[in-house]
């Protein structure tokens, strides 16, 4: 096979883009992998990445392309978007290790209005299967069915040429516990929260370059359950991230991107006596709370990569790494998307050791981008 010096020049840069997140990747994953105290939050939902194709890539949301599921990670990279607008679905079994009725399900989306702005929305839907309440001598009281979910609105603008920012407004709803024990009374939990996010693009009209973006989510007030007052965080998080796509050709490219996510909760007191906890939950402010959280060392890497066939075949795979702080979650995903005229099939799964509760995971979405085909021409 002969190769002009025009095509070696472009794997040499494609292969010094790429060594260039590797290094990124070599530093990033010790630092997760560290060990540190844990830290505690109301509504842990918010966190877990509802879509195959993120949870394909190792949870790699902020800086990939923009799909129905931006609302989830990123709603400002809705802007670079080619299509005017999508809605998709996703279904994920949790815990199947342990459980065989708990699933998270959501539905979200965006419209662009123009060239300079998006909607998106997205609701969350986590069923926590059917819980059973008994008395001192394990006789069966009642059963009941936990359930949480959250309502997002957000607006995306854009700045300039290649900046993008966006905002998202969310209504909290989570009922864990009913009724009273041991004199404590147990209601439904509500909470709002924001996000707000950046997308800096520097894609070519080849589809080629670099993306960078960052993404503050889950802002907002803390929830309660019971009638003592105590108050949990949100999962409050910043992440950041970069990912370069390369094309081969006019049919085949590739993306590789890393992201870090930093947990903005404060960790739980050493000494966990009732005062300590009673000052944790009911007497940090929120706005105070971000600032202990530097020192938490919650932290969490995600390194993913994706090909694209002719942009009807997907083929993806990641490696998620956290800090005990995080949940000390490490695994490995993969997983496959097909596109079919405009409508999109996603598919992941989620490899780790026979004692991680998360082995075996797996998750499905599809999507319904409606002037897909008008795009392709």
């Amino acid at each position: 096979m002969n190769y002009t010096n025009k095509t070696i020049m472009r794997y040499m840069k494609l292969s010094l883009r790429y060594g260039i997140l590797a290094l990124l990747m070599i530093n990033i994953i010790p630092l997760s992998a560290q060990t540190t105290q844990g830290i505690t939050t109301g509504v842990p939902f918010l966190r877990i990445a509802p879509d195959a194709r993120a949870g394909s890539m190792g949870n790699l949301g902020v800086v990939t392309s923009a799909d129905a599921y931006a609302p989830f990670y990123n709603n400002s990279k809705t802007i670079f978007s080619q299509g005017k607008g999508e809605i998709g679905a996703t279904y994920t079994p949790w815990l199947r290790k342990m459980t065989n009725d708990i699933f998270l399900a959501s539905l979200s989306g965006y419209y662009k209005l123009d060239d300079e702005q998006a909607l998106t929305g997205a609701v969350r839907f986590f069923n926590m299967g059917s819980m059973t309440v008994t008395d001192y001598n394990g006789i069966k009281q009642s059963s009941y069915r936990p359930i949480e979910y959250s309502i997002d609105f957000g607006y995306a603008r854009r700045l300039s040429k290649q900046l993008a920012a966006g905002a998202s407004f969310r209504y909290i709803y989570s009922k864990i516990s009913i009724g009273a024990n041991n004199g404590v009374s147990y209601s439904a939990g509500n909470a709002f929260a924001a996000d707000l996010s950046l997308t800096y693009n520097a894609l070519k009209e080849t589809g080629e370059g670099w993306v960078t973006g960052a993404a503050v989510t889950n802002l907002g007030s803390k929830i309660g359950y019971t009638n003592n007052n105590d108050n949990y965080f949100l999962p409050a998080n910043i992440a950041i991230g970069t990912a370069y796509t390369g094309v081969i050709d006019e049919e085949n490219k590739i993306t590789v991107g890393v992201e870090i996510n930093k947990s903005l909760v404060p960790k739980t007191p050493v000494d966990a006596t009732a005062g300590n906890m009673d000052d944790y939950y009911n007497k940090t402010s929120v706005f105070s709370s971000w600032g202990k959280s530097f020192s938490n060392n919650a932290l969490a890497s995600s390194i993913g990569a994706e090909y694209c066939y002719n942009s009807l075949l997907f083929v993806r795979a990641g490696y998620n790494a956290e800090t005990t702080g995080m949940g000390g979650r490490n695994y490995f995903t993969a997983g496959t998307g097909i596109n079919y005229e405009s409508v999109k099939f996603d598919f992941a799964y989620l490899a780790a050791g026979s004692t991680n509760p998360l082995a075996n995971t797996m998750r499905f979405s599809i999507a319904w981008q409606p002037d897909c085909n008008k795009k392709k021409k």
